[in-house]
């Protein structure tokens, strides 16, 4: 099932439980791939790819998670607690990351297939796990375990 369909599917199961916080955050999510969909036409696409509907549920997941750390500065539980069953609702289409241990693992292997020596060759070494991991991968924590590597 493709991410659009999936999104769809949920909003009808959340429409019939009648979870209208999920609603809400569903109905964030399609208008949000319309906009990218829109933003995209004079490209010539017509409907973004899988890989650009995730790189944008990430994007709105990195805002949501600094919108959270200035609620809670502002002394605003009430909106912090929203926008993070908003990033739970997100982070469900996502795929599951690599664990601490994984990603350690998958730099140490790209470092060694690529031959990296030094801060220098890190674009090669983050080409290799983009390639491999992809999805699986958030490529800003895995630049800092390369740089920390590598450095």
């Amino acid at each position: 099932m493709s991410l659009r369909d999936a999104f769809t599917a949920e909003l009808k199961t959340a429409m019939l439980a009648r979870d209208a916080d999920r609603v809400s955050a569903l109905r964030m999510i399609t208008a949000k791939l319309k906009d990218v969909d829109i933003a995209a036409r004079p490209k010539g696409i017509d409907k973004v790819p899988e890989e650009d509907i995730l790189a944008m549920l990430r994007g709105m997941v990195k805002s949501r998670r600094e919108s959270v750390a200035l609620y809670r500065q502002g002394n605003r539980p009430e909106l912090a607690a929203k926008e993070e069953g908003e990033i739970a609702v997100i982070e469900s289409f996502l795929p599951a990351q690599l664990d601490e241990a994984g990603l350690e693992a998958a730099v140490a292997a790209a470092i060694a297939e690529t031959g990296a020596a030094s801060v220098k060759d890190m674009g090669r070494v983050m080409a290799a796990l983009k390639s491999r991991h992809g999805a699986a991968l958030d490529m800003a924590r895995a630049g800092a375990a390369v740089k920390a590597r590598l450095g």
